[in-house]
């Protein structure tokens, strides 16, 4: 049976962990660095709106289809083993992504880019999860939340940058994937699981872990997140600063950039925040939050309007997510770890691919505003399910 590791010393004097930020980094860089560049790239290739959502659906397609598998690898050939080539290979067609002038060869290079990124957003989990245990855990995902909340505030910013330049050009970033490869393979110190049961013993034992109340009540709140997030947000956002404000590139970059910030520094006090609520009511708030950043894009029309839901998305975002990632992660035993996160990485993709096919429905049938409200029912089915449906009931020890 594989040990849970017992980290000592201070947090973020540990080198591992900072081996997984930038794991982390990579795995948000695909969609934040390149949304700047939708005004640019629907006029270039002379495509709708609703079109310029593929490149978020392609991307994160592949992920819905192929994480629990890669989840199912890294628990039985090791973590290294798929995080190393899976870098290698989102910083390589990332890369291939600038120099094509086809809309369809750029989607299938996006496929394949989020074939590479499929395992990045649960492995770097798992690893936390793998390394640390108790408070210590709790601050590491938050400390991680933060981090991608930072990635998530500079690549609008980075990417409207270059993007003034030709909307290719933030499709240079990925490459910065491969040396991060490098010190995965060189420097991270983990544990891996060994003396893995037959797959079929495997399999059961972590659907056993899976298949409980809370678990699917958890998977659910991820999926409306990010249909929220990647559907309305990060879709249709850039348009509303265009089309209402006639901002430039470099302006929806800093813009967006806003909400990032604020959620880094919400994730970062998570430890404190698990003090002062518990994790049903932090995620009513969060909820709620969500419904009012919807609410107030729906009409908002000025720059000091916006600034009240740059604020509230950002607050309701810092407690979701390393709030569930920290519930989820705490379900599965190191054996099943990766699979168990995996098949949230599974859902969380979902939501990433069906939200801009989603609001986009919305979006051709009424405009902005009317995307802007579809996001904010998301956002109040959210809160009603927090409710009057998950109870999180107290977390007993996963099945081993």
């Amino acid at each position: 049976m594989s040990k849970e590791p017992q980290q000592t010393g201070p947090l973020l004097k540990n080198p591992n962990l900072y081996i997984i930020f930038f794991i982390t980094l990579m795995a948000v860089m695909g969609v934040a660095s390149i949304t700047p560049a939708f005004p640019d790239v629907i006029h270039y290739f002379k495509i709708s709106p609703a079109e310029v959502g593929l490149l978020i659906t392609s991307f994160t397609l592949p992920g819905v289809l192929l994480t629990p598998v890669a989840g199912i690898l890294a628990d039985r050939l090791g973590r290294k083993n798929i995080l190393v080539p899976s870098l290698i290979l989102f910083g390589i067609a990332g890369l291939a992504c600038m120099f094509t002038r086809s809309f369809d060869v750029l989607l299938a290079l996006r496929f394949i880019q989020g074939i590479g990124a499929a395992s990045l957003g649960s492995l770097n989990i798992t690893l936390i999860g793998d390394l640390f245990a108790g408070q210590q855990r709790a601050a590491a995902m938050g400390y991680n939340a933060s981090v991608l909340s930072i990635g998530t505030a500079s690549y609008p910013a980075i990417g409207g940058i270059l993007a003034m330049y030709g909307w290719q050009y933030p499709f240079i970033l990925p490459v910065l994937a491969v040396p991060v490869a490098i010190w995965v393979l060189t420097r991270l110190k983990n544990p891996e699981p060994d003396k893995q049961p037959d797959l079929r013993t495997y399999l059961k034992r972590a659907w056993k872990n899976i298949n409980k109340h809370d678990v699917w009540g958890l998977f659910i709140m991820n999926i409306l997140i990010f249909v929220i997030l990647y559907g309305a947000y990060l879709s249709y956002f850039p348009l509303l600063l265009k089309n209402r404000l006639h901002a430039n590139a470099l302006q929806i970059g800093l813009t967006m950039s806003g909400f990032s910030i604020v959620t880094a520094i919400t994730s970062s006090q998570l430890k404190k925040i698990n003090r002062w609520f518990k994790p049903r009511t932090q995620l009513i708030f969060s909820f709620i939050f969500y419904l009012i950043a919807m609410a107030f894009m729906s009409f908002a029309s000025s720059w000091t309007i916006l600034l009240i839901p740059v604020v509230t998305f950002g607050l309701g975002h810092g407690m979701a997510i390393p709030g569930i990632q920290n519930l989820l992660v705490g379900f599965a035993p190191m054996k099943e770890r990766a699979a168990f996160m995996s098949i949230n990485s599974m859902v969380l993709r979902l939501g990433q691919t069906l939200g801009p096919l989603f609001i986009g429905i919305f979006y051709s049938l009424g405009g902005i505003t009317t995307a802007f409200v579809a996001g904010a029912g998301v956002a109040f089915v959210m809160v009603t399910l927090a409710l009057f449906v998950i109870k999180l009931k107290p977390t007993t020890e996963p099945t081993s």
